[in-house]
């Protein structure tokens, strides 16, 4: 078995559960995933079954994401998990004004993120350090946030906003809603979080484990095809003599007007794995199906 499963992420479950689950419900060994999901979020988790475990690497990094934002609230792990630090009301606050301040997080922004993530400084996770109390410099970075819409405004001592956010990988919503805060003279957590899109899945055609494990009871589970997440990627069509070449590890002679890597066909429409067009040449990055 081979390809990918598009799992809704229950809440409450580590990508990692979730890959421990997927594993036994298909006896499978070889299971990877995309873009780790903290517990408490729901939503998009690519799974790679087999040896599309390989392709995950070649995924695209763009994710989308429904969160609820709570002002007034500043937390440890900038979430409703932690310990709450501050917590003082804000019912001045007026929709125009978050809105204005929102706008400060769209584009190439420069982002600290949380404390508790699996970052790494000097080769340990940040959450490990900071579960120990050890204070650590958070080195900031800069990721990029396509779109911003808010959805809805409730008012109140502690007023929440629903947003929809499209961003690159390496985006931390929990940084953007403690962020918030913080424009606004005030404090912030993230009180919700649901991947819609994650690497060229989308929620809508996402399954739980709940059907996972039904469909596998009737036998109908069908993983979704290597190529499909890849669909980023330019196209290059082999000749069979040359995908003959080319699934040994040999360099092709090609026409291509474009660089960098791809996505390699044989002229029957078969999948062959990640080719780099280098210099009107062909080379092998990641052989999906070599000849043996």
């Amino acid at each position: 078995m081979q390809g990918f499963l598009n799992l809704d992420k229950p809440f409450g479950w580590t990508s990692h559960d979730c890959v421990a689950k997927t594993r036994r419900f298909l006896r499978l060994k070889r299971v990877g995933h995309a873009g780790t999901l903290d517990p408490c979020a729901t939503g998009v988790l690519p799974i790679a079954l087999g040896k599309a475990t390989r392709l995950l690497q070649y995924l695209s990094s763009d994710k989308a994401y429904k969160a609820t934002i709570r002002l007034g609230v500043r937390t440890t792990t900038d979430d409703l998990e932690g310990e709450i630090i501050v917590s003082q009301a804000c019912a001045g606050l007026s929709l125009e004004t978050v809105k204005t301040a929102m706008r400060q997080f769209e584009g190439q922004i420069e982002q600290i993120p949380p404390s508790y993530s699996a970052i790494q400084v000097d080769g340990k996770r940040l959450y490990d350090l900071a579960r120990k109390g050890e204070n650590v410099q958070v080195p900031s970075r800069m990721v990029e946030v396509f779109k911003i819409e808010i959805l809805d405004w409730r008012e109140g001592d502690f007023p929440e906003l629903d947003v929809e956010i499209a961003c690159g990988g390496g985006t931390y919503i929990r940084a953007i809603a403690r962020d918030l805060g913080t424009v606004l003279e005030t404090n912030g957590t993230l009180a919700g979080l649901q991947r819609t899109v994650s690497s060229g899945f989308n929620l809508t055609n996402s399954i739980t484990l709940t059907d996972l494990e039904a469909q596998l009871e009737a036998g109908t589970f069908q993983p979704i095809s290597p190529d499909a997440p890849l669909q980023h990627l330019c196209i290059c069509c082999l000749p069979a003599d040359d995908a003959k070449k080319w699934r040994q590890g040999q360099k092709i002679p090609v026409n291509l007007d474009i660089s960098g890597l791809v996505r390699v066909y044989q002229e029957d429409g078969g999948f062959l794995g990640i080719g780099k067009s280098e210099d009107a040449v062909l080379i092998p990055a990641m052989v999906f199906e070599p000849i043996s």
